[in-house]
Formats: C-alpha cells, sequence, structure tokens
C-alpha cells in the first residue's frame, strides 16, 4: 500500500518522518513523504507564543491530512495541542527516546557553576519555569530556531548556555554536545516528550489500522497518560502554560507554574495526580 507521509522539512521532522517510512516498509507498505511548511517554521522573527505556540507547527499538516494530499501527518507529540479537533486521531506512537531535557554549554561548563544573570536560551515556558526554579539567579530567554542554530548561538555567545530535548539531539547525532543531563524530578519533561505521533483522519479506518500495527505499546500508554492530565484542564491551557508532565513505572510527576508560583503534584492515575493539582491551586492559578 503506498501511503503518503506529512512532515515538515526541518532535520529533525526529516528523521522521524523517515523512522516512520522504515517501520511502514517493513510493515510491507511503500511509504513517500510530502514536505509540507509549516507557520512555525517561516516565523523564526518572533517567539512561538506570540503566533500561536507550537500548534503552528501541527495545523498546516491536519490542513494537509483534510485536503487529502496525506495520508499521515508525522509529528513530535509535545508540539501537538493537548486537544486537537475530533476530525483527527492520533492513532500511532513511535518507541520513546530518552524524554529527559539536556543542558549545553560551549565550553562544558556546569549550569550550577554559572554567575549572577547568566542567559540561559529556552524557548519553552515549562523549561523557563523549572529552571528559575532551580537556579533563581539565573535569567531565562526566548530562543527560536533548529537545533543546529541553536547550537550555534549558544557558541556565538549569544546565550551562557541552552537547553534543549535530548532526544531531539541523539536523534540527530549531536548527543555529543551535551553537557549534562536534568533528572526528570528536577526538571520534569513536556507531555510526550521523546515521543513520535502518527495523526491521521478519524475517519480513516484504513489509517488506523497501518498506524497502530507499527505502534510501540508502552509509549503509547505514556503518551495517553500524559496528554490525559492535560486534557483534564480543558480549553484552559494555552501556549503560554508552564505544565508539564511524566509517566514512567507506573508513576505519574506533575509540574504547574503561573510564573509566581509553582506546584507539583505525583500519582499513579490521571485523576489522581488531576485532583493533587487542583487541591493545590492549579485552577486559580491559570
Amino acid at each position: 500500500m503506498n501511503i503518503r507521509i506529512g512532515t515538515r522539512g526541518s532535520a529533525l521532522a526529516l528523521w522521524q518522518a523517515n523512522e516512520t517510512s522504515r517501520l511502514l516498509r517493513e510493515a510491507g507498505h511503500e511509504p513517500e513523504l510530502v514536505i509540507v511548511k509549516t507557520t512555525g517554521d517561516k516565523r523564526h522573527d518572533v517567539s512561538l507564543a506570540t503566533i500561536g505556540g507550537k500548534g503552528l507547527f501541527v495545523k498546516e499538516l491536519e490542513e494537509a491530512l483534510e485536503r487529502g494530499e496525506i495520508d499521515l501527518a508525522v509529528h513530535s507529540l509535545k508540539d501537538v495541542p493537548s486537544l486537537i479537533p475530533d476530525t483527527f486521531v492520533l492513532a500511532g506512537f513511535l518507541e520513546r527516546a530518552d524524554p529527559r531535557d539536556a543542558w549545553l554549554h560551549a565550553e562544558g561548563r556546569s549550569i550550577a557553576d554559572l554567575p549572577e544573570g547568566s542567559v540561559i536560551g529556552t524557548s519553552a515556558p515549562r523549561r523557563r519555569a523549572q529552571l528559575l526554579r532551580l537556579f533563581p539567579h539565573l535569567r531565562a530567554e526566548d530562543i527560536r530556531g533548529n537545533v543546529d542554530t541553536r547550537i550555534q548561538k549558544a557558541r556565538d555567545g549569544q546565550y551562557s548556555g541552552i537547553i534543549l530535548a535530548r532526544a531531539g539531539l541523539t536523534r540527530l547525532g549531536r548527543a555529543g554536545e551535551i553537557t549534562s543531563t536534568f533528572p526528570v524530578d528536577e526538571m520534569v519533561p513536556a507531555a510526550g516528550q521523546g515521543i513520535v505521533a502518527l495523526e491521521c483522519l478519524a475517519s480513516s479506518e484504513r489509517m488506523r489500522e497501518v498506524a497502530a500495527a507499527i505502534s510501540h505499546e508502552p509509549s503509547a500508554t505514556a503518551a495517553l497518560t500524559e496528554r490525559g492530565v492535560l486534557q483534564r484542564f480543558g480549553t484552559r491551557l494555552d501556549c503560554y502554560s508552564a505544565v508539564a508532565v511524566h509517566y514512567a513505572d507506573f508513576k505519574l510527576h506533575a509540574f504547574f507554574s503561573n510564573g509566581e508560583r509553582s506546584i507539583d503534584a505525583r500519582g499513579t492515575t490521571v485523576d489522581e495526580v488531576y485532583d493533587a493539582l487542583v487541591a493545590q491551586g492549579a485552577e486559580e492559578m491559570l
């Protein structure tokens, strides 16, 4: 079966699409890549939050699905909004890579040793909030661009260091750039970090079956559990929300911040963690 895979054109997105292609080919299909230029890729002059957040990396691929130009859309799951239109479904999830966040310093210096006022580059509100909770003497500033661009900005001295997802660095062969890795209890990863999601039209039983056949069940469980916590907040979360959720070994850890106050919740089920967040004032913090 010929399957058109929609993907962004960045190096990391192409890695994800090619890995999906490999799995589909092993399952007896004939995949082809269709590159879609998204708004998130075109606008590097402003922060993602001000132009709609990471959902901009998803929107145009969903529109291509609706137009029938592609059969499957491949995403970094952490870029997919917690609520998607009923028209679409996340039908498969590839095996998760290391979900932790990585610290990169051009000279290999520990983040704990940086002087007061050092500028750290990170584009994620939840990284910014957790960074300043750990190191309140540092400054966090937005950074845009692909992995290579961000690393070069750090080397050029525009930032004292940067924080990126370890999974993306490893998949691009840039793990050697990593100075250290944050434990998940210190910097809780984004929901779905390290997982590749396969999206298709909800009405396409054929594509749902194709995606499910190559899905990695433990990663799918983690994906749905982590996103389940976010989904309990409905539409109240947006691209400015500093929220993180991580599931491993049947345990959930969620982080929530409004910039002034941060809370954590742990448990074994979505309801337990959501209730713990609400009990600590998460609803009022939105």
